[in-house]
């Protein structure tokens, strides 16, 4: 298995723009699964944890993807807005998994109903 290497490769991008704040809290939370700017750390390379990596980040692309978000209708766009607001008061967005490696994703309760809040405003 070790020789067959997943496809790190990350196609261009079209991301929204959102305040600065917000799009700090989006990067380090949000944009390693939800776009293509992967960063695919070491253990990328280890099979057999790297297909199961690679198998949730093409499942959370195909959920949201902020690189095609110019490609989404308003009525799309309104809608995940109204999502990632309910999966940050669900407490289910960033997963823990992904914060117990990824340090920078950790968000204070304030900064999560912070982000919480502005998607919220941008689903009306």
């Amino acid at each position: 298995m070790q020789f067959f290497q997943i496809d790190k490769t990350n196609p261009p991008i079209d991301v929204v723009n959102p305040p600065a704040d917000i799009a700090e809290m989006m990067q380090n939370a949000c944009y390693d699964c939800h776009t293509h700017t992967t960063v695919y750390p070491w253990y990328t390379s280890v099979a057999p944890l790297s297909f199961l990596i690679r198998g949730h980040i093409r499942g959370e692309r195909q959920h949201l993807n902020f690189s095609l978000w110019n490609d989404y209708s308003a009525k799309d766009k309104q809608h995940h807005f109204y999502e990632m607001a309910e999966v940050l008061k669900e407490k289910r967005m960033p997963m823990k998994s992904y914060v117990w490696l990824h340090s920078e994703a950790k968000m204070s309760d304030d900064e999560k109903l912070k982000l919480q809040n502005w998607f919220a405003a941008q689903s009306k």
